[in-house]
């Protein structure tokens, strides 16, 4: 009698570096090349400008530490998923999945699909409105995932050394090539200061800028030693990008002043144009496609893993659960990820829901930072443990409840929308646990 066959599953098959490319991967998207403007404008002194990435990089830094540590605990698929729901229960951890689907993830996926079709297009007219062509984007992605996770993890760490390279590429041309600004603006980097409340104005685009590096944890039941990995791919790939990030921010602050800065809407394309010219400007915006592209290819890898461990505790539905008997991917998760991020890239609606973004995704940090605290009263040491704990744990945990009252203060009508969307996903949890139960 022949021995049944063994139900697909997923298979282990990332390493160390394609999760440290993962975790860069998730954070740095298209954003970098445009928010040093936006900071300089809430910082007002080049101190600040540059200062407050550092700062939200340290902050970036404990959150990894936490993550480290969760990630030691529960190196299972799902990731934040998990760790919400073994630490906060079934509730918190759905809607946390529900508001990915609905706003955090899939409203950011269509922005950056955007953005990476209007800036291919400036270089390559293809003759097609920016939606067609970022709606190709995602549809070639959720292809390339669903040939399974090797395929989609060599794509994701290709994009992200050419992303890194574009980042490089723009500070030592920045650096070495262009005029700088003002002789006196490499003194006042060091003489001035700025104000409390210029610094807490200016880290809220900072630490959504920052925000990302959980993603990786999403893969984690497809890594080949989680326990490992993951933790060293969490704290070298958050060092790597604060350091890029910083880079970025004192090149722009060099070359373009700080009153540039201030007043450019596209301070990487101005730092390339000061230096190249307009061949420059032309280099820099394939930079930024690439780096869009790379967002993508991240973001379509890791989330579809959250809506399977979902599927997977019952918790929605079955066949998001399935994995395909050849390629070993959740196929139906990553089609369900591409297409609602397509569905509001065509509708045109990402705008509006990146604004009641930023009212949400701070609450569920939060809330993780915290799940230490509990998991470690009720299991005790683990094989990795977070620095500093639980003064660094409780100063994330701080950040991201300062930065979620600092939204919701400045934005209350986007924050309150963003509350309400999230608050939908109470009914359609509760019907799902009350299935299970009778199953059960």
């Amino acid at each position: 009698m022949s021995a049944p066959e063994e139900s697909p599953h997923l298979v282990r098959g990332l390493g160390a570096f394609d999760v440290t490319m993962l975790v860069m991967g998730g954070i740095i998207g298209s954003g970098i090349f445009v928010n040093p403007a936006e900071v300089a404008r809430q910082a007002g002194t080049p101190v600040l400008m540059v200062g407050a990435w550092l700062i939200g990089g340290a902050i970036a830094l404990a959150g990894a530490f936490v993550y480290a540590e969760l990630a030691a605990r529960r190196p299972e698929v799902g990731g934040q998923y998990a760790y919400l729901r073994d630490a906060w229960g079934p509730l918190p951890a759905f809607l946390y999945g529900w508001s990915l689907l609905l706003v955090i993830q899939s409203g950011g996926m269509a922005a950056v699909a955007i953005t990476f079709a209007r800036y291919a297009l400036e270089l390559v007219p293809f003759g097609m409105p920016d939606w067609a062509l970022a709606v190709a984007a995602l549809a070639l992605l959720t292809a390339i995932n669903c040939l399974g996770v090797r395929a989609g993890g060599t794509v994701q760490s290709l994009l992200m050394v050419l992303k890194i390279g574009a980042i490089l590429m723009l500070v030592l041309t920045g650096l070495f090539l262009a005029p700088a600004a003002a002789p006196q603006v490499r003194t006042s980097l060091v003489a001035e200061s700025g104000t409390v409340t210029a610094l807490i104005a200016a880290l809220t685009p900072v630490m959504f800028s920052y925000g990302g590096w959980q993603t990786a944890s999403f893969v984690a039941g497809e890594m080949r030693d989680p326990r490992r990995d993951l933790v060293r791919g969490l704290l070298f790939g958050v060092v790597g990008v604060v350091t890029l990030y910083t880079l970025v921010a004192l090149t722009c602050v060099l070359v373009l002043g700080p009153e540039g800065l201030a007043a450019s809407e596209t301070p990487a394309s101005a730092v390339m144009r000061a230096a190249l010219g307009d061949r420059g400007a032309a280099v820099i915006a394939l930079g930024i496609a690439i780096s869009a592209l790379g967002f993508l290819s991240q973001g379509m890898l890791t989330t579809p893993r959250v809506y399977f461990a979902m599927a997977e505790d019952r918790l929605f539905f079955p066949a998001v659960a399935a994995v395909h008997p050849r390629t070993h991917a959740p196929v139906a998760a990553i089609l369900l990820q591409g297409g609602v991020a397509a569905l509001i890239a065509v509708t045109g609606s990402y705008g509006q829901i990146l604004s009641y973004v930023v009212s949400v995704d701070f609450i569920w940090f939060g809330l993780t930072g915290a799940a230490l605290f509990v998991l470690r009263r009720r299991e005790g040491e683990a094989s990795f443990r977070a620095l500093g704990h639980p003064w660094t744990t409780g100063f994330f945990v701080l950040a991201c409840a300062a930065t979620v009252a600092g939204t919701v203060w400045n934005h209350p009508v986007n924050a309150a929308i963003g509350f309400a969307i999230l608050l939908t996903g109470v009914p359609v949890c509760l019907v799902w646990m009350r299935r299970r139960e009778r199953a059960a």
